[in-house]
């Protein structure tokens, strides 16, 4: 691998600001100094893409269509799409892609990319050739990366065994309606790891841990996994499980309250052509079912000005409504309340799978404890486990509604890692949620006078009884002035209403489509 010249970045960000205007971070070259846009949001640093490849004159492509570029390394071509946590990393030697899941979503400002500098060092040191190593006197120094070896023999493995303090200490697959579920088990946390599929086999490469080889190669496979492999490779463990023909998609999570891992492998949704010709009716969209959060004696989040969330999530749900029955008369519209009324989490996705719904959408309004915020935009959820503790704070905060039911106990059972195992329930319509949610973000970004934070993931109750695809809208802050002052206006709430119906709309398109494709 050749090595690149000495690179030093200097970080010239001394407070936190509010996104909205960039700072400089200085690239310290051999050839001069050049400085990249930016921000620093909670605490992390996001940089913009584009100006790191000019900076170290790196080809790059970027798509206004797909939203998407691509920067073309020596080695390597680096993907990153906006608003979206994953980064493909493709080699141009063997053509095989990994791909990295940030546990933030990358923002755009205009037509920049911009992602996090910290969790994508790793990614960034192996696309270049050189490591970034980041100091706490806030510089980024590029080292030349050490050459490891690429495999530990069987016979080192055997004489060393004695010593080696193994961190991946065994696995477990279990059978579950939708697929597999595979634990591995480990003595400590894990501090990084990527996946790739081809070729009907799922790597997973751990980073700085060892595993022990010979106690999981006895391991039986089952489920979705036909073949379990696992070696050593230098500092890291490889897993390649091949996988049957019904596989289509997997998650790789950290389990709540231990160290191990948790890898979610899904069945397809149809399969085979019969099946798919008797569900046609039965997938056909005709009906939406629209949810607004909270009511009467729950008022939700209380904004700046005194309005109540209730009446602002269910304002935008009629104004909704009443934009699909005027203009899509073949879909039939379901509330789960019209009225100022206090509805169960757990029965309004059952009123949603009663009436047959093909689209369940929820809205609400964000906040901060701290009144009046800064913080400010609308964010689109899907359900699966928050990945950042603010993701898990607002699931926390929407979840809480509980307390005003009669049987709060029942969702008992729905936390830490039995949510995750529900959430593969949902597995045969998350492309689904995640096109919508995706035609949500884009339609809500061309439209409404709110910021963008993004398309998130969380662990909302009330998504968990609908059986369909779904997601909730923060449709703003209401502890921020500017978002609240939107949300309590006619005309925002048209606005925001008029978006979700062309997302509505679009979807309707692409989802029919999708189902007479499967045919």
């Amino acid at each position: 691998m050749k090595i690149k010249s000495l690179i030093i970045l200097l970080l010239l960000i001394c407070s936190a600001v509010s996104f909205s205007q960039p700072e400089q971070l200085a690239l310290v070259t051999p050839q001069g100094t050049k400085y990249i846009p930016v921000y620093e949001r909670q605490g992390t640093v996001y940089f913009s893409v584009k100006h790191f490849a000019e900076a170290l004159n790196v080809n790059f492509y970027y798509n206004p269509e797909t939203a998407k570029i691509e920067l073309k390394f020596q080695n390597y071509n680096l993907k990153v799409s906006a608003k979206n946590p994953y980064l493909i990393l493709t080699s141009k030697i063997n053509d095989e892609s990994e791909v990295y899941q940030l546990p933030t979503s990358t923002y755009t400002v205009q037509t920049d990319i911009f992602i996090p500098l910290i969790f994508s060092r790793e990614i960034l040191s192996k696309a270049y050739g050189s490591e970034l190593l980041i100091e706490a006197s806030d510089k980024i120094i590029v080292k030349e990366m050490k050459q490891e070896k690429e495999e530990v023999t069987e016979k080192q493995e055997t004489e060393t065994t004695g010593t080696i303090k193994f961190g991946i200490l065994g696995l477990t697959i279990e059978e579950k309606a939708n697929g597999s579920l595979i634990r591995v088990r480990t003595s400590r946390q894990i501090p990084s790891y990527s996946s790739s599929f081809k070729d009907g086999v799922l790597k997973i490469v751990f980073r700085k841990i060892n595993a022990d080889v010979e106690t999981i190669n006895k391991i039986l496979p089952s489920g979705l996994v036909k073949k379990i492999e696992v070696k050593n490779v230098g500092e890291d463990t490889e897993f390649r499980f091949t996988l049957t023909k019904d596989y289509s998609a997997s998650d790789v999570l950290n389990a709540p309250q231990s160290n191990d891992i948790l890898i979610t492998l899904y069945n397809k949704i149809f399969n085979n052509r019969t099946d798919t010709e008797k569900n046609k009716q039965k997938w056909e969209f005709d009906v939406v079912v629209i949810d607004p959060g909270h009511g009467g004696k729950d008022p939700g989040t209380i904004g700046v000005s005194g309005i109540m969330e209730k009446d602002v999530n269910l304002s935008i749900a009629l104004k909704l409504g009443e934009l699909i029955e005027k203009n899509m008369p073949e879909v039939k519209v379901v509330f789960t309340r019209k009225t100022d009324t206090f509805i169960d989490l757990y029965k309004r996705g059952k009123i949603a799978n009663e009436k047959n719904g093909k689209l369940f959408i929820s809205i609400h309004c964000n906040s901060t404890e701290k009144k009046p915020s800064n913080t400010k935009g609308f964010e689109v959820y899907l359900l699966r486990p928050g990945r950042t503790q603010e993701a898990i704070n607002i699931a926390e905060r929407e979840n809480s509604v509980i307390k005003y039911e009669d049987d709060p106990g029942r969702y008992q059972q729905l936390t830490d890692e039995n949510f995750i195992l529900v959430s593969m329930a949902h597995s045969s319509y998350m492309k689904y949620s995640e096109k919508f949610a995706e035609m949500l973000e884009k339609q809500f970004s061309l439209d409404i006078d709110i910021a963008s934070k993004g398309v998130k993931q969380a662990g909302f109750y009330v998504l968990v009884g609908a059986s369909m695809p779904s997601v909730l809208i923060e449709t703003g802050f209401l502890s921020n002035p500017e978002d609240a002052q939107y949300l309590k206006s006619k005309k925002g709430q048209q606005k925001i209403a008029e978006s979700i119906f062309k997302s509505i709309k679009n979807f309707k398109a692409h989802y029919e489509k999708e189902i007479l494709a499967d045919g």
